[in-house]
């Protein structure tokens, strides 16, 4: 069988690791793959797989100019996705696998037309909930429904995909609807039933959804003891870890910075991913520190941290929760969220999302010495699983 995958980044972030895992996967078992991917310059790590490069940097740029002026995330890229088409026509596959068509690289009108015009079957894995809204990756944070009926007059406009013009989140909704509905065989893979309990209110809501939870390379997250306390002098601190690849307001900054001056000398908060001007306004008592793409080296964070906090009330899945459980340390998330699906698939605790209970919990975890290894509880989420329940629905398209 040929593969073909698509999305925005390929090797790196979560995304793109889930990508070329399930390129080996394919591969290992006998079929034929290729990775499509936006042409964003030292932000792929493609290896040695075979991928095919979608428009240029500068095509990005100026779909990224576009979103800006005219909210146009995903109707830009026509010369990019002309030609891209090109290469799958040459290649025809027999599946295209979509990831994230969000991150200004490819342009939504023509990739579905052409999948619609030649029949094509497809699996389309929905990582947030851009595919259905007229503009945000998610609305929870300012509890917007609007997306059931038909967005307008959007709140998020300012937020990525950030539109610094005009909101055309209506127009974009209604393009989306008529643009995503009417393929003949695709089936929707999402990462939780929290997602998937809202596709199924959405207009893609006459597709069939199947839930298959993330995988990780449990060869890589696995405890693994470090030199990292010693490094940043904190061999006397009950460390309080947070991750995330970009920390914008929904991943809990703020909530972070709180318990910093809640939590006394004896706790140190660890902050991985932050920019270089938010490291800058960190109070002394926070260690920030910038995003790794090496998932060896934040593999040794999670293991020297005591607890792993994601305070984030907008996940689909919660990839770190999983990485710092494998890790061998305790996480704690907020209930109503996807990250209490991987808790209750493993272990750690789950707060309601007030800030005083998420305060109690971290401190029993030091003052109670509750916080178990969390390796084994991990397993479920290995990368072997998820490749193969992937591979089965490919199969299914034969």
């Amino acid at each position: 069988m040929k593969i073909l995958q698509v999305n925005s980044v390929c090797g790196v972030t979560g995304t793109g690791r889930i990508v070329t895992d399930l390129y080996d996967a394919a591969v290992n078992n006998g079929h034929d793959c290729i990775i499509a991917y936006g042409e964003h310059k030292f932000y792929n790590d493609p290896g040695n797989r075979k991928t095919i490069e979608i428009g240029t940097m500068w095509d990005c740029k100026m779909h990224a100019v576009a979103t800006r002026l005219w909210d146009a995330q995903g109707f830009s890229s026509r010369r990019a996705t002309i030609e891209f088409l090109k290469k799958v026509e040459e290649y025809h596959p027999d599946v295209v696998h979509l990831h994230n068509l969000h991150g200004y690289y490819i342009n939504i009108e023509l990739l579905f037309s052409y999948l619609k015009r030649k029949k094509i079957k497809v699996v389309w894995t929905l990582h947030d909930c851009w595919p259905f809204t007229g503009h945000c990756v998610y609305f929870q944070q300012v509890g917007c429904d609007k997306w059931k009926e038909e967005c307008h007059h959007c709140p998020l406009t300012r937020q990525y995909p950030a539109s610094m013009g005009i909101d055309r989140s209506r127009q974009n909704y209604l393009r989306k609807k008529e643009i995503f509905t009417g393929i003949k065989d695709m089936t929707l893979l999402v990462p939780s039933y929290w997602l998937a309990d809202r596709v199924r209110e959405s207009f893609l809501k006459d597709y069939p959804v199947r839930v298959v939870y993330n995988g990780i390379d449990l060869g890589i997250y696995r405890p693994t003891p470090s030199d990292f306390r010693k490094k940043y002098h904190l061999e006397n601190k009950f460390v309080v870890l947070g991750v995330a690849n970009v920390w914008v307001e929904r991943k809990g900054l703020s909530t972070f910075l709180r318990l910093a001056d809640r939590l006394g000398e004896e706790y140190k908060i660890v902050l991985v991913g932050l920019s270089e001007g938010q490291i800058a306004s960190l109070p002394e008592n926070v260690l920030g520190l910038p995003r790794t793409d090496t998932p060896s080296k934040l593999a040794q964070i999670y293991t020297e941290a005591d607890v792993f906090v994601n305070p984030s009330r907008e996940e689909t899945f919660g990839l770190t929760v999983a990485e710092a459980m494998a890790c061998g340390t305790w996480p704690i998330v907020y209930a109503d969220t996807a990250c209490a699906e991987v808790v209750e698939k493993g272990t750690g605790t789950i707060v309601t999302g007030d800030f005083a209970e998420l305060e109690k919990a971290i401190r029993e975890c030091r003052e109670n010495d509750i916080c178990e290894r969390t390796e084994e509880a991990a397993t479920f989420f290995s990368k072997q699983r998820f490749g193969q329940e992937v591979l089965a629905v490919y199969e299914e398209k034969r």
